[in-house]
């Protein structure tokens, strides 16, 4: 045998034998795979094989809810969001709400005019300005529990002047010298037991007087423009108040002196008057003219609607008389 068919005979061998390798291991290959996918079947059928159509839901609404993505909407991941920016712009107040909040300063006298240009308050404030003070509101000026001990003064232009509920135990001539438009005092809840005789008498358009919740012993002299006056819850006695102290204000309507010390019913009383509180007093008499006009039979006091005199160690039954021009009964 040659060389050369010993060689060709050899390749051959060779040949057969890789093929037989492959052969094997394609087939096992394809086993395995087959082994796989027969698992997987199995497992599918076990977990999936579900008939969709036979479901029966419980809650249509799981079916409809609907989350607001879709999916060509991006999803943004916690941590990516950039810093808020403070844009945030308060809603524009209304006209009414700026006139409350936006506090309208009165005209301050100048020096040309002989003041001294500033608002100055009590020392006891420490000079501060009278309208940083208080709130000064067009010509209303409030000053209302701020443990202020004196009136402080005001601005000329003052219509309206409230200092309720402070520690105020006097009021001076000078405190309202020239405060020729001043309408209203409200000095409720104070301790004043002082007010001098002529503080008030010359404001000539003083219309209301409010000095509830002191203890006042004696009710200053008044203007005659005078429409309301509130003494009520003070120390008035019979001394406290001046005789017809009250019969030259032709437009009064309210006179409230409740609970104080008063043993009589100050007259004349002016015909424009509608309510007299005096309830809570020691009042013992009422006279058949403390109403009524004994020369005129025929009079009759319409206004005079509301009259308390509940509270006072009186008998109503002893004069008669007293009440027959009065278009009610006093209640008492």
């Amino acid at each position: 045998m040659s060389a050369r068919f010993r060689s060709a005979r050899k390749m051959r061998t060779l040949l057969k034998v890789t093929l037989v390798l492959f052969t094997l291991k394609a087939t096992l290959a394809i086993t395995s795979r087959l082994a796989r996918q027969a698992a997987f079947d199995s497992y599918d059928s076990a977990n999936y094989d579900v008939d969709l159509d036979s479901l029966n839901l419980e809650n249509q609404d799981i079916l409809d809810y609907d989350d607001g993505l879709t999916i060509d909407e991006p999803q943004i991941e916690i941590g990516t969001l950039p810093p808020l920016e403070d844009n945030y712009q308060a809603p524009a107040a209304s006209l009414e709400e700026e006139e409350e909040e936006v506090p309208l300063q009165p005209r301050v006298p100048s020096p040309s005019s002989g003041g001294s240009g500033l608002l100055m308050g009590p020392d006891a404030q420490g000079g501060m300005p009278t309208c940083l003070l208080c709130t000064c509101l067009g010509g209303s000026v409030y000053c209302d529990d701020i443990k202020l001990e004196n009136i402080p003064p005001l601005p000329k232009e003052t219509t309206h002047f409230y200092a309720r509920y402070n520690k105020i135990s006097k009021v001076h001539k000078s405190d309202f010298a020239e405060m020729n438009k001043l309408k209203r005092i409200d000095l409720t809840g104070n301790t004043i037991t002082e007010v001098d005789q002529d503080a008030m008498k010359a404001l000539p358009a003083l219309e209301e007087l409010v000095l509830r919740e002191n203890k006042v012993t004696r009710l200053p002299r008044l203007p005659t423009s005078m429409t309301l006056i509130d003494v009520s819850h003070n120390q008035l006695g019979s001394q406290g108040i001046q005789k017809e102290a009250f019969k030259e204000m032709p437009n009064l309507l309210y006179l409230y002196l409740t609970d104080n010390v008063i043993d009589y019913i100050p007259l004349p009383l002016p015909d424009s008057l509608r309510s007299l509180h005096l309830q809570n007093n020691n009042i013992q008499m009422i006279h058949e003219d403390t109403f009524c006009n004994l020369k005129d039979r025929n009079y009759v006091r319409r206004a005079l609607e509301d009259i308390r005199l509940d509270g006072n160690p009186i008998n109503f039954s002893k004069t008669p008389q007293a009440y027959i021009c009065l278009p009610r009964l006093p209640i008492g």
